[in-house]
């Protein structure tokens, strides 16, 4: 099971750190992708970390303003989210998958497990 949390509302430039806590498997054993969806919208992948080395990606739009880590001991990933915008908002899924290639990773039918999702709104 994975378990998101940590949304809420914020202001433009405001930060938020999203917790994906993990419990029936060891996370280090699953690739883990963030993802949205904004209403209206499809869901987009947002940031991956692998399960073998730890590499980390992230799309285009919150390169160099969020940050996905994993912490081991408390089978959790996080990721934190700075420079928060508008076009931010959205609900933010975890998903996780013992086996996934590079090519598939921001496809959300490529993850066997998804969270229930947290509601991140960025609002003046």
């Amino acid at each position: 099971q994975l378990q998101a949390s940590g949304g809420g509302s914020v202001q433009p430039g405001g930060s938020l750190r999203l917790s994906c806590a993990i419990s029936g498997f060891t996370s280090g054993a699953h690739a883990i992708g963030w993802f949205r969806q904004a209403p209206g919208k499809e869901r987009e992948g947002v940031s991956y970390i692998s399960s073998s080395d730890g590499t980390t990606l992230y799309s285009n739009s919150v390169k160099g303003r969020f940050t996905i880590s994993r912490d081991k001991a408390k089978n959790t990933v996080y990721l934190q989210m700075n420079s928060l915008r508008p076009e931010d908002t959205a609900v933010y899924y975890c998903a996780a998958d013992p086996s996934i290639i590079l090519s598939s990773i921001w496809a959300p039918r490529s993850y066997d497990h998804w969270g229930q999702g947290t509601l991140v709104t960025v609002s003046s």
